[in-house]
């Protein structure tokens, strides 16, 4: 069973997504949404190798135990760890808190494997173990995932390997191609047992650009036109793919002159979009 610590008032000391040469700076702590609870700081035992692994939770402020609830996991960037979504003051972490209030969510943010996870082995079998657990602990109705870099990688990562476990998709700037993703090799080499020439099948099952068939849930994109840290390329095609499965549940901002990083707004409409059962009419934002 999770083992709840006291959360103490520190700051998260987090590795920025944007650009590698800021991976050193700090991210600003801003406050809770105000529909959500304080954040209380979990434990559970990995069944995949017996270690501890933190996450962190927040449940509404009007919550009712015994109703169903939506839950939100939102998974942090590279270099990072379970507290930047539940601190940062970023747009992509301030929406998904905001998100999760104004929806009466339980929001979730885990440690997956910190601070270099990019949805490894490990990491994949923590994030379903964790889903169990909370659907153990709370009446779960839907679970909804969301993430930015290494995190918008991730969610499409796991939703693409689990897809019966996941309602809808928020990722932005992320990329769904791992095998021809160049960046940040070690550690991806670390978390994945080895590297593309000697884990080559490792890399083909976490690029979900290969399986697109699998995406039967809303998915929401977000990507820079100007990432050269997480390059769109890859989300771009995996997109339209999907786009000529089922228009209706996929949604892609695309600013042409975007960087590596997703405003508080185009975050929001993301989020909002996944919510919807099988969406409107798809659309694309420019």
């Amino acid at each position: 069973m999770p083992v709840a610590r006291t959360v103490r008032g520190l700051l998260c000391w987090c590795a920025v997504w944007a650009l590698p040469a800021m991976a050193a700076l700090g991210e600003a702590a801003a406050p809770a949404a105000a529909g959500l609870g304080d954040p209380v700081d979990l434990t559970f035992k990995a069944d995949v190798d017996g270690s501890a692994q933190n996450y962190v939770q927040m449940t509404p402020k009007k919550f009712d135990a015994g109703q169903p609830c939506d839950l939100l996991i939102a998974l942090h960037g590279h270099g990072s760890d379970r507290w930047q979504y539940v601190r940062a003051d970023r747009g992509e972490c301030r929406a998904a808190r905001d998100f999760a209030a104004a929806h009466g969510m339980i929001y979730v943010s885990p440690d997956y494997r910190a601070k270099t996870s990019w949805m490894g082995p490990k990491a994949e079998a923590d994030m379903v173990q964790l889903i169990a657990l909370l659907r153990q602990k709370h009446r779960i109705r839907r679970v909804f995932l969301t993430g930015a870099s290494m995190g918008g990688t991730s969610v499409l990562i796991f939703a693409a390997l689990h897809p019966d476990l996941v309602a809808g998709v928020s990722s932005q700037n992320g990329t769904a191609n791992m095998v021809e993703y160049r960046g940040f090799q070690d550690a991806i080499a670390a978390s994945y047992g080895g590297d593309k020439q000697h884990k080559p099948e490792e890399y083909r099952k976490r690029s979900p650009e290969l399986v697109p068939d699998k995406f039967t849930m809303p998915v929401a994109f977000a990507v820079g036109g100007r990432d050269g840290t997480v390059p769109p390329d890859s989300v771009r095609r995996l997109a339209a793919r999907l786009e000529t499965i089922n228009k209706k549940n996929v949604l892609i901002i695309d600013r042409k002159d975007g960087g590596h990083v997703t405003s508080y707004e185009d975050t929001m409409k993301t989020l909002e979009f996944m919510l919807q059962p099988a969406g409107e009419d798809g659309e694309k934002t420019r």
